[in-house]
Order: C-alpha cells, then sequence, then structure tokens
C-alpha cells in the first residue's frame, strides 16, 4: 500500500508526540494512534506490520490470554510489541504499531501480541491481518455494546481476513462457527462429572440451530451455551477437537491434554473453569508458533493471574479473596458467583458492582441483572451478603427475587460503612467481588476487611 505524505505527516507527529508525553510523564497509549488515524485514516494498513501476528478477542478473557501468552514469549527471551498498556481499538493498535516501527515506518519486530475489542473488526481487520485470531468465547455482554451475540459473531465473520489461522473454542457453539470458510484449530475440554444434561443457567446465547431452526440438543452442558450438542435435524454440531483436555484435576491443577496420538501434562495457575479455558488457548497458539512444552509449562508455572482479576490472603485464620466480576457482563458476573458457591467452607460475600460508575458511561440499565444467576448466591455455604454502592436496591431486589434471606443481606449505599456489618463468626472465607471501575475500592474495602478480621482475632 503506497503511503503518501499524509502517512509520514500522522507518523512522525504521533512518534513526536510519544516523545512528549513521556517528557510530561503521562502514559502514550491511546493518543499517539487517534492522532495517525485522524491524519490518516487507512494508517494501520500502511504502517509495517511484524510477520507474525497473534491477535485475541472474545467476550471474556481477552486481558488475560495476552497477558498469558506475553508471560510465556517474554520468559523465552523472545522480542515482540504488544498492547498490553493501552487500547485494544484502532488507536491502541495503532499506537501499537508505531512504537514497533522506524522513523520510515517500517517494522522493527517480527512478532506482535494484540487484544483487539470485537466491536473494532470493522476499523482494524480490512488493514490488519493477523497470523493467528484466538477467541475463548462469544457471550451477550453490556446492552451499550455487545448484548447482541450474533450481531457479534456476524460482525467478526464478516471483517475477520480469510488468510487468518483461527483458534477456537470448540465447545462454544457460537464462537466454533466463525468465519467458516478460514483454516481453523479448536481447543476443548472433554465431559467433565459437573456437566450435566440441562443448563442451570438463566441465559443461553444459542437454543436454535442456526440451520433450521431446530431446538439444539445437548450431549452435556458445562454453563450457559459451553457444552456438546448438536442438531437432531441436519448436520450442524459440536466441531471435532484437535487440542482435547481428557483429564482434569482442578484440587491438584494438573490436566492432560491430547493432540492426535500424543498426550501432554500440564499444571495449571487457577482452579477455575473459566482460566482452563484461557490456559488451554494459551497453550494451543503458542505451539503454533514453535514453543515446545517445556517452555509453555515450565513459563506458566511461574504465573499468577493478575491481582486486578483475583487475589487471596490468608489473614489470621480467614481467607480473604477479591475476584473481578464485571457488572453490565451478566455471563462473567454468574461465572464468578458459581465459583464462590462451589468454594469450600463457609463464606461471606461483599458485592461492589456498580455500573453507574462514570467510566463504564453512567448510561448502562439494569437488565443485565436479570441475566446474571444471582440465585447461586442463595447456597447455604454463603452465609452473609453485603451489597452496597449506587446499584445496592437495585442488587438487594434481585437477590430477594433469587430467593436469598433477607436475613443474610446487608444493603447500604456507601460501600466501606456496609462492610462494617461484617459478621465473621463461623465464616473461613470473605469474597470481594468487584467491578472493573473499582480497583481503588476494591484495595479499600480489603483493608477494611483487614481491620475486622484482626479485632475480631
Amino acid at each position: 500500500m503506497k503511503k503518501g505524505i499524509k502517512f509520514y505527516i500522522a507518523l512522525w507527529g504521533a512518534k513526536a508526540g510519544t516523545v512528549l508525553l513521556k517528557i510530561l510523564r503521562r502514559n502514550a497509549t491511546f493518543f499517539p494512534g487517534k492522532f495517525a488515524l485522524k491524519v490518516c485514516p487507512d494508517f494501520i494498513g500502511k504502517i509495517g506490520k511484524p510477520k507474525t501476528i497473534i491477535a485475541v478477542t472474545g467476550t471474556n478473557g481477552k486481558t488475560t490470554v495476552c497477558n498469558m501468552i506475553e508471560d510465556v514469549l517474554k520468559d523465552n527471551k523472545y522480542v515482540f510489541i504488544d498492547n498490553k498498556y493501552g487500547s485494544n481499538i484502532d488507536a491502541g493498535v495503532a499506537t501499537t504499531l508505531i512504537s514497533g516501527a522506524s522513523i520510515m515506518g517500517k517494522a522493527k519486530n517480527d512478532l506482535a501480541v494484540l487484544e483487539v475489542d470485537e466491536r473494532s473488526s470493522p476499523k482494524i481487520y480490512p488493514y490488519l491481518t493477523p497470523t493467528y485470531l484466538v477467541c475463548n468465547n462469544l457471550f451477550r455482554d453490556s446492552m451499550m455494546r455487545n448484548a447482541h451475540t450474533e450481531f457479534i459473531s456476524e460482525l467478526l465473520t464478516k471483517y475477520i481476513p480469510k488468510d487468518t489461522t483461527l483458534i477456537l473454542n470448540g465447545d462454544d457453539l457460537i464462537t466454533s462457527n466463525l468465519a467458516p470458510e478460514n483454516k481453523r484449530i479448536y481447543f476443548g475440554i472433554d465431559k467433565l462429572d459437573t456437566d450435566g444434561k440441562t443448563c442451570e443457567n438463566i441465559a443461553r446465547d444459542i437454543v436454535v440451530c442456526p440451520k433450521c431452526n431446530t431446538k439444539i440438543e445437548y450431549d452435556y452442558v458445562r454453563y450457559n451455551h459451553i457444552g456438546k450438542a448438536h442438531c437432531p435435524k441436519c448436520d450442524f454440531k459440536s466441531p471435532e477437537i484437535d487440542y482435547l483436555v481428557t483429564k482434569l484435576d482442578l484440587k491438584n491443577r494438573k490436566m492432560v491434554l491430547q493432540n492426535g496420538e500424543r498426550e501432554e501434562e500440564y499444571d495449571l495457575i487457577s482452579d477455575n473453569i473459566i482460566n482452563v479455558y484461557n490456559i488451554l488457548s494459551t497453550i494451543v497458539v503458542l505451539k503454533q508458533i514453535g514453543l515446545g512444552r517445556d517452555q509453555i509449562n515450565e513459563s506458566l508455572k511461574k504465573q499468577k493471574i493478575v491481582d486486578t482479576r483475583y487475589s487471596e490472603e490468608m489473614i489470621d485464620n480467614v481467607k480473604v479473596i477479591t475476584h473481578l466480576s464485571k457488572g453490565m457482563n451478566p455471563i462473567a458476573c454468574s461465572r464468578v458467583f458459581d465459583y464462590v458457591r462451589k468454594y469450600e467452607g463457609n463464606k461471606a460475600v461483599i458485592l461492589l458492582l456498580d455500573d453507574l460508575h462514570e467510566a463504564a458511561n453512567g448510561s448502562e440499565n439494569t437488565a443485565w441483572q436479570y441475566d446474571t444467576d444471582y440465585e447461586f448466591l442463595k447456597d447455604e455455604s454463603i452465609k452473609q451478603i453485603i451489597i452496597a454502592g449506587a446499584r445496592y436496591l437495585d442488587g438487594y431486589v434481585r437477590l430477594l427475587i433469587a430467593g436469598v434471606e433477607k436475613e443474610r443481606i446487608v444493603c447500604q449505599r456507601d460501600e466501606l460503612t456496609a462492610i462494617d456489618s461484617l459478621k465473621l463468626d463461623g465464616i473461613e472465607t470473605v469474597f470481594i467481588l468487584h467491578d472493573l471501575y473499582s480497583m481503588e475500592l476494591k484495595e479499600a474495602a480489603k483493608k477494611k476487611v483487614e481491620i475486622i478480621i484482626r479485632n475480631n482475632a
């Protein structure tokens, strides 16, 4: 693609802006790319790009998977560019490419890892062809953005470049059918003892066959629309899996991965099934670029889920766990609620889910709460639920509808004041479930819980 004067003005202006922002000690993660695209709308298509581009998209887990891929690559001395500290929309991708380009716009690196927002597909993929595109899942998401999975899957299918190899979750009936003409590699997890024949979640984003509109029959359901299924009237069904977890031991954090006749054992850094899928997709894409089992596993063992997503700490005799729950995202919240109810021992749960936060644009309605499985919090092992924040009354109503007894609920507007009501009698674990936009609040809540625990010791 011919560059032209606009391209060079955009490139040099963006690089100058990057230097200036660094002098001012500000993050140059978004503005340089935004400037470049304003001056030269097809800038991403014109700038030099690495030979191998790994892109990660999908509803949940994009950041976690990218972090895992990047940490393994870094541990194995790979040099690459990424948008880890920047935006996952077109401006952020442009900024990343600028950082990895020479003054004449030629790529200085052979490898890139890019997190790509699904809705940004029309602005990115016409100009950039990922070598590999990973997609872990497609679920209903925030009503402001990605509430309709058919819309998102059709958008991706329309804009994913034909030369891109897809690495897809074969247990997800929506994800596994993206861009059917593309070369694809499927990963998945074999039937587990905990899988059932019926779905216990409120939301299921695919119920009828997309080919003939017949109701789909599930061989087993893991959660929501994740599992193995087929249409009783046509050939629509879950795909054959290329990389299949045949043995999964969450207690001891081990899994056996089979590819053809070859079996390999891997260590897990989490006992949450969501993160097993994240780890699995990470392994598969790294294998495609030439890393072996030992390289991947030894590097993965050194990792942990970042504290902004999950942390645990033993304070005296009480474990305190913070867990990102992503308000406005009903599936992400439901998976966390399910994890909490299945966690061993008696628990207290502090809910800090605030979709009125200014960073969330303050325009979300409460409908997402009725797609969220608050019913999981009715479990007898959950002795107390403290709900606070701007939507505290909406959450209270939803808990009552779910059948949680009033006596187990503390409901107050001020988050830290509400935590004063925490009761620790018989409690082994306190869960603090927080939103993407409430990291400071999460830390303050954790400190408050620590004080209460130590005062009760």
